[in-house]
């Protein structure tokens, strides 16, 4: 039976952007980070993999694959987006928010966009 094993996002400076996704997860290298390719896992427990390797392809706008950050209700939500900003993410203006969005769009330092998501309505 297959599962996810990585997920994997393209990056211009892989030593950059492991030093951002570091900080903003409490992830660790799995091994050395090297110049074109690093794993990163869980500082502690389980968790999916987050792997970045050298890519020289443009950031899309609107990328078909991103990550969703689970912040726990819309207060911790506004304080990770603080603190992912303080890191080096940056805000992205969305023209397609919807009215009742629950959700934050944000780009690393490479420009890889992903959302901070407020999981306290959910059911």
């Amino acid at each position: 039976m297959l599962r996810i094993g990585s997920v994997v996002m393209g990056v211009s400076d892989v030593r950059r952007a492991a030093t951002f996704w570091t900080r903003a997860l409490d992830y660790v290298p799995r091994d050395e980070i090297e110049d074109d390719w690093v794993v990163l896992i869980p500082a502690r427990g389980a968790g999916p993999r987050l792997s970045l390797g050298h890519s020289e392809t443009p950031v899309q706008d609107r990328p078909r694959i991103h990550l969703d950050l689970y912040a726990g209700d819309a207060s911790d939500q506004a304080a990770e987006v603080e603190r992912l900003v303080s890191l080096g993410a940056r805000r992205i203006e969305w023209d397609s928010y919807p009215q009742d969005a629950d959700f934050v769009v944000l780009a690393d330092p490479d420009g890889n966009r992903f959302c901070v998501i407020d999981t306290g309505g959910e059911v």
